[in-house]
């Protein structure tokens, strides 16, 4: 790559970043989770040896997209399955524990939960194939001021919709821009371009590992500072990059960057509901085996800033990200039976966002939500099995909280999806609403 070219990159990315900052400073106040400090610490001194918590998530889903009659067309089907237009799931279903080694050794606290639901961590491969998997197991050393050491498998710091709690997240789907291109799938070693079966209960051996779920094994050191009313969090972490898996398939090691800033309205409340106006931008970088050639690697970045406030009763967040390299892209041609590949592009640009806002009804249990979500795969590929294709979806969504635990979510994507050939459009063409009710339930 040319020098001027990455230049110019750079300037881009640093503008949005403070386009950003100067759109939401502008706000009376805001609202942002300090998710890096949330999930890998606790209060020291005060927290229990053991806390046990999850939540479960039953889900309706309805897709009201006109499908070809027999066929298999991934886009218009509820996953994770893939068999059905209708479906009623356990989407989630966590439990974990977590805690300090108190009164042996307050310094030291661990993060353990499994996901016993039926998504795309434990259902997302060979379909059917349903397999419980342990998606956190970290241990916290927090010895040295200022660099607080975290091991084991935990979720990366990384864009915001992936790093926070799924349980708070105010919508049932993530948008598209996460779900493709940070929602990595792993292909097995050297079948990332093979298709799978062109029929229900579709066949995805060729992607037979969990998917990502925003998780790597690893090592990080980061903490958090205040300066004044501000309060700076970093991050740096190498891992595996190789999800939830274990095992790692290369020498390589995926090398992770966070940094948020926070101006803190209330510095005396606590937790996931801080009033803040925060700031953050984030950076990946690492090697995957070449689906195309296995006896070489291919590179992967993704990196991305936004802004998140609330304070009640309004909630606002967007993000942007980009991406180059392994980029996925689902099977092509479905609906006349001879179906090209299912992939992940090695060298291919995507890019993506999305703006949302709630409005929390003072004085009642009721929360509006609204969401408009962007994202562009396999920019400037006009002809060939990759071309451009375009994602566009706004989301309205009701939450009805019965306690502080416990709430109601209805959503309905308006989605309006589109690709330059017309192969792909075979794929793309005439989806259509997407509705979905899920109960989230915490203890």
């Amino acid at each position: 790559m040319k020098p001027q070219t990455t230049n110019k990159k750079i300037q881009r990315y640093l503008a949005l970043t403070s386009l950003c900052a100067g759109i939401f400073a502008a706000m009376p106040s805001a609202h942002a989770a300090n998710w890096i400090m949330l999930q890998g610490t606790e209060p020291a001194g005060t927290a229990p040896r053991a806390e046990v918590w999850g939540f479960i998530q039953p889900t309706y889903s309805k897709d009201f997209s006109n499908a070809f009659a027999g066929k298999y067309v991934p886009p218009k089907l509820v996953g994770p399955s893939l068999d059905s237009q209708s479906s009623f799931n356990i989407l989630r279903a966590r439990i974990g524990v977590r805690g300090t080694g108190f009164p042996l050794d307050n310094k030291i606290n661990y993060f353990i939960l499994t996901e016993f639901g039926n998504n795309a961590m434990t259902n997302g491969g060979a379909y059917g194939n349903y397999t419980p998997v342990l998606t956190d197991a970290s241990v916290t050393l927090n010895y040295i001021p200022g660099a607080r050491i975290r091991l084991g498998l935990f979720k990366y710091p990384g864009a915001e919709e992936g790093l926070q709690g799924i349980n708070m997240s105010p919508y049932v789907n993530f948008t598209d821009v996460t779900n493709q291109m940070l929602q990595e799938r792993f292909p097995t070693k050297g079948q990332g371009n093979i298709a799978p079966q062109a029929t229900p209960n579709a066949n995805m051996n060729a992607y037979s590992q969990p998917s990502s779920g925003f998780r790597d094994v690893g090592a990080q050191v980061f903490d958090a500072f205040d300066v004044g009313s501000w309060e700076h969090t970093y991050a740096v972490m190498l891992g595996n990059g190789n999800g939830v898996n274990m095992t790692d398939t290369n020498n390589s090691k995926d090398l992770y960057l966070y940094w948020s800033s926070a101006y803190l309205f209330d510095k005396s409340a606590k937790g996931a509901f801080q009033p803040s106006l925060k700031m953050f931008t984030w950076y990946q970088n690492g090697k995957r085996n070449n689906v195309w050639n296995t006896t070489q690697e291919q590179d992967r970045k993704r990196y991305g800033a936004g802004v998140a406030y609330l304070k009640m009763p309004f909630r606002v967040t967007a993000e942007y990200m980009w991406g180059k390299g392994m980029i996925f892209q689902g099977a092509q041609n479905p609906g006349n039976g001879t179906m090209t590949a299912a992939s992940i592009f090695n060298d291919n640009k995507a890019s993506g966002g999305y703006l949302e806002g709630g409005w929390y009804i003072p004085n009642t249990k009721w929360e509006l939500d609204l969401r408009y979500d962007t994202y562009k795969r396999n920019t400037g590929i006009m002809s060939g099995p990759t071309p451009e294709a375009n994602f566009r979806t706004w989301t309205t969504g009701v939450n009805y909280h019965f306690n502080k635990k416990t709430r109601l979510t209805v959503d309905y994507a308006f989605r309006k999806d589109s690709a330059v050939t017309t192969a792909t459009n075979n794929q793309l063409k005439d989806v259509k609403g997407l509705l979905t009710l899920q109960v989230t339930a915490a203890f």
